[in-house]
């Protein structure tokens, strides 16, 4: 029986290989700069920020660029691996003069795999990006910025 395994993102072709990891470095460094803002969020409800605003919220609005960032480029980043996997699966369908759906399916597998590993790094990025750029606006706000 075949069965789809995330790891034919990985092995299937050099372009598919590039677009997961390059998606799996991102959701690693997305899940890193998530966890350092909650526990650095987390460390102000015990103690008072003080100082002026605009030098005071800076660790709070540090790298919430990339979060950003990774919600907005992942889902692309994944789409390329679906139009790769797609072009792959109709290479396939020249090669071997037929148009089976065990001629296409496992392309399609793939580009589905990558498409779906773009939105699982896009969301939580742009979930997390909303809520701590709201916490920063609101600290700066309670600090007396405008």
């Amino acid at each position: 029986m075949n069965s789809f395994s995330l790891l034919k993102l990985f092995t299937s072709d050099v372009v598919t290989a590039i677009a997961s990891i390059v998606l799996v470095v991102f959701s690693v460094m997305s899940w890193a700069l998530i966890v350092e803002k909650i526990r650095l969020f987390h460390s102000i409800k015990h103690k008072e920020v003080s100082g002026k605003p605009d030098e005071a919220i800076k660790p709070f609005d540090r790298n919430l660029w990339f979060l950003s960032m990774v919600a907005y480029v992942s889902p692309f980043i994944g789409l390329f691996g679906t139009v790769w996997g797609v072009m792959d699966s109709f290479a396939s369908i020249g090669a071997n003069q037929s148009v089976s759906i065990g001629v296409i399916a496992p392309g399609l597998a793939i580009a589905l795999g990558t498409t779906a590993l773009g939105l699982i790094v896009a969301i939580p990025a742009a979930i997390a990006h909303q809520i701590f750029t709201k916490r920063a606006d609101d600290l700066y706000e309670k600090l007396g910025g405008k």
